[in-house]
């Protein structure tokens, strides 16, 4: 068996566990590399790579990874968030709800399905309704754990808006939980995270009453 490297550029507890060469292939070497591997395991469980159905599948998949569905390791792809001045003066909270996530579970990679509830209150600035989407969809795009997710999204909020008036709630579905083990398809997943405004209980439970509404 060969040793991978594991030596870790990540700087904080909820920074996505990367090693030191991480940024050092391109797109292209990291396809082509997964492709061979890929195709090592079909051929490990028996698959018969010849077939017509099967003979593009380490190709698909390796495009799959990189180029989708862990298109968020590549910090390249992290949205451009437009911010508008706040001209109306809206001062009250804005809540984007049932954002669709699609991620995967880092400890199975099996997907992890779900909704992303995020609200913030506004001071100079609002943003594009659609860039808080991308954020979401961007820190989504790689092996996660709800836990880290949550505080990621809400963070790069943060940063974006330069106040600590924000908050995140995420309810998923982890087929780690509902397709292997114990094969519960019942129970979902409740993870928060609150700052500023939102740590106080009559704000935060304002939040919570509005996107549990209409469900």
């Amino acid at each position: 068996m060969h040793e991978i490297p594991i030596a870790a550029v990540s700087e904080t507890a909820t920074d996505t566990p990367l090693h030191d060469t991480t940024f050092k292939l391109t797109d292209i070497e990291k396809i082509n590399k997964i492709e061979y591997h890929f195709a090592k395991i079909m051929h490990t469980l028996g698959l018969n790579l010849y077939d017509d159905s099967l003979s593009g599948t380490p190709k698909r998949v390796a495009k799959m990874f990189v180029k989708e569905m862990f298109s968020g390791l590549n910090p390249d792809n992290k949205p451009e968030i437009s911010l508008f001045e706040n001209r109306y003066n809206y001062k009250k909270m804005l809540i984007e709800k049932d954002i669709t996530l699609y991620s995967t579970c880092e400890h199975h990679f099996v997907p992890i399905i779900g909704k992303v509830h995020v609200a913030y209150i506004p001071a100079k600035h609002v943003i594009g309704l659609s860039k808080i989407n991308r954020l979401a969809e961007y820190y989504a795009k790689r092996p996660q754990v709800q836990e880290r997710l949550t505080v990621q999204i809400l963070e790069a909020l943060k940063e974006v808006l330069q106040h600590h008036d924000v908050a995140v709630v995420i309810e998923a579905d982890h087929l780690c939980v509902a397709s292997r083990g114990i094969k519960d398809t019942n129970s979902k997943t409740v993870t928060a995270s609150y700052s500023g405004q939102f740590e106080d209980n009559a704000v935060r439970q304002e939040f919570l009453s509005q996107i549990q509404n209409n469900k």
